[in-house]
């Protein structure tokens, strides 16, 4: 028992001091994700530490944790009504200011297309993205078709197929594969209903595993947060990014973006894993300029996948405000994306998880 607890200690202090390791390997990256469940784990297993372990070693052991679950919680608590949020709610509703975005990863495997459309039904977002499609799902979803006049349509059989349908018009729009063969992504401008115009981008980079770097993913991750301050329109970001909110990537590209995350101060909004309440972590996101305000946001109900769908509407409003303030851009952000970049351009190479939904 006691060889036991002392091993399990020492896991989970690994599993707290490795995320802080500047490497970027899945093996490192992936132990970002847990942070609320190693939390519980270190709490849970504290007081049999220092009670089951001799001393002077329990006592060790049981500081060591204590200081695993600060670190952990310090991650977590951002994502929580104890901090102030990043997004200012909008004061008062102009519709003709809005738009609202039903982002979900439908799992290519899930077939259960019915559930979701009626839940587009239900919502009836002004922009709906679908990732994970193939040519079934898009034919699946066809009954929605009427109501989206502008519709864009990437099926793939690897996992990393995307639709993106609008009610409102769509301009310039460019289908990219920004470094990794058949990794999509869309950048396009929308036109609200006033007429102002903003710039939208869906992502959905690769997955880290333990068995390869997370280049891909970090680099475009980062090269979208440089994208967009490289336009004038204020910009929104959304899709599955396989990377939580709290990570160092993550935080990373608010600091070259400057784009705010509604979550911040509100809630987690764990949106993976749909079919393990104890295994989920925000996933999904989205992030906008500080010129816009937040009307809503919604993790939405089950819909057969790994995913459950998220719903946000945003405002744009006249001027920039925002609550908690985002880090400073620092000297070696750009740097460190320009070189995984360049590494990765390099590779010829398939999609991590390409074949996993086959």
């Amino acid at each position: 028992m006691t060889v036991t607890i002392t091993i399990f200690s020492l896991l989970l202090i690994a599993a707290t001091v490795l995320p802080q390791v500047q490497i970027s390997h899945g093996a490192f990256r992936y132990l970002d994700f847990p942070r609320a469940q190693f939390l519980f784990l270190i709490l849970a297993t504290l007081p049999f530490a220092v009670i089951a372990v001799a001393p002077p070693w329990g006592f060790l052991i049981g500081v060591a944790l204590a200081g695993a679950a600060v670190d952990q919680a310090r991650h977590i608590v951002r994502f929580t009504p104890l901090w102030r949020p990043q997004s200012i709610r909008a004061e008062e509703t102009r519709e003709e200011a809005q738009v609202s975005i039903l982002v979900v990863n439908v799992k290519q495997s899930n077939r259960a297309y019915d559930r979701l459309l009626r839940l587009v039904d239900d919502i009836g977002p002004d922009i709906f993205v679908a990732l994970e499609v193939d040519a079934d799902w898009v034919a699946g979803l066809h009954p929605l078709t009427e109501g989206f006049p502008e519709r864009i349509d990437r099926p793939q059989d690897n996992g990393y197929g995307l639709v993106l349908w609008s009610k409102l018009p769509l301009e310039d729009t460019k289908v990219r594969e920004l470094l990794v063969r058949d990794v999509l992504s869309v950048r396009t401008t929308v036109r609200l209903r006033d007429g102002r115009p903003f710039a939208l981008f869906v992502l959905h980079p690769e997955p880290p595993v333990p068995s390869h770097d997370t280049d891909g993913r970090d680099a475009e991750i980062g090269l979208v947060g440089i994208e967009t301050t490289e336009t004038p329109l204020p910009s929104v970001v959304t899709g599955d990014l396989n990377d939580v909110a709290w990570s160092g990537t993550t935080r990373r590209f608010q600091r070259l973006s400057g784009l705010l995350d509604p979550r911040v101060g509100r809630g987690l909004y764990a949106s993976f894993d749909a079919r393990f309440a104890f295994l989920r972590w925000p996933l999904d996101h989205m992030f906008h300029d500080p010129r816009f305000r937040l009307v809503s946001m919604a993790r939405l109900p089950d819909v057969g996948s790994d995913h459950f769908p998220m719903t946000f509407t945003l405002q744009l409003a006249e001027a920039e405000a925002q609550g908690e303030k985002i880090e400073e851009e620092r000297p070696e952000d750009k740097a460190e994306i320009r070189e995984m970049a360049a590494k990765e351009a390099r590779e010829d190479r398939n999609p991590i998880g390409g074949d996993w939904e086959v």
